[in-house]
């Protein structure tokens, strides 16, 4: 199966050349590249969030395999939604999905389903492939999008990553896609993502999904973001690294009624 592009022109220019361009715009390369087992990017326009990722996927060595894991926006398809094997398009190509990888995943926790419908009008997951397709001649990865709020599936999901990243023997990337507080003054949401970014540092799964469920904090891929640091602590991940805070309002001068962005990195 093919999946075609979503929010290309919208999210993110529709044209090669465009996408090109924007992409040397927004990665800068400088220093030395940090070995990464998973980072936290949002998914925004690129207006607003593609600096943050940029300087998350710049400051990184990218291995050949990347886990991308997102929130569900539409409220389509299962819970924990994959897809298992084939193709999806941007205006840079055709990004191929690991099948063994996507497989070992299922082996290990009966609650993950194939299921394309869950992606397929998704934009969390799909503005991150025109990064790693600027910056990776080759890749495969595995897309997971995540419906369920129950932390008991979203504890497993992250074991079961980890279990088959581990099985696999390969250099996997976890990358979880999320946006922070959103819909807040600028100087409440960085007080509240403040307490989810302390919880993201010290890789506490747990600790994030009580503090966002208990200050009601609106990050969207929270769950995503739970599941890749059970995974990561599982992978004997020992802490995070903040690259960069910044909200809506930076761009279109209300700072009165933001989206807040976080790019994290965990080592």
């Amino acid at each position: 199966m093919n999946r075609q592009p979503a929010v290309a022109g919208y999210f993110y220019p529709g044209n090669k050349n465009e996408l090109t361009k924007t992409m040397r715009s927004l990665i800068h390369e400088a220093g030395a590249k940090k070995n990464a087992k998973g980072i936290l990017v949002p998914h925004a326009g690129y207006l607003y969030s593609g600096e943050v990722a940029g300087k998350v996927y710049g400051a990184i060595e990218l291995p050949d395999t990347f886990i991308i894991l997102c929130p569900n926006h539409t409220g389509r398809g299962e819970d924990i939604a994959i897809m298992e094997n084939g193709t999806w398009t941007t205006p840079l190509g055709e990004a191929y999905i690991d099948k063994d990888l996507s497989h070992l995943i299922m082996d290990n926790y009966d609650e993950i389903h194939s299921d394309a419908s869950a992606h397929e009008r998704e934009h969390s997951l799909e503005v991150q492939l025109p990064f790693l397709q600027y910056l990776k001649e080759a890749f495969t990865f595995v897309p997971i999008c995540i419906r369920t709020h129950n932390y008991e599936k979203i504890s497993q999901l992250g074991k079961a990553l980890s279990q088959a990243i581990i099985a696999s023997a390969r250099n996997v990337l976890i990358i979880a896609s999320s946006d922070m507080t959103h819909f807040e003054s600028a100087i409440s949401a960085e007080k509240k993502d403040q307490l989810a970014i302390e919880q993201m540092m010290t890789l506490n799964g747990k600790g994030l999904y009580d503090t966002i469920m208990s200050h009601g904090i609106s990050m969207c891929g929270v769950f995503p973001a739970t599941a890749s640091l059970i995974a990561l602590k599982e992978l004997n991940c020992s802490r995070g690294e903040l690259i960069e805070y910044t909200n809506s309002g930076k761009k279109t001068g209300d700072y009165s009624d933001v989206v807040a962005y976080a790019g994290m990195i965990f080592y």
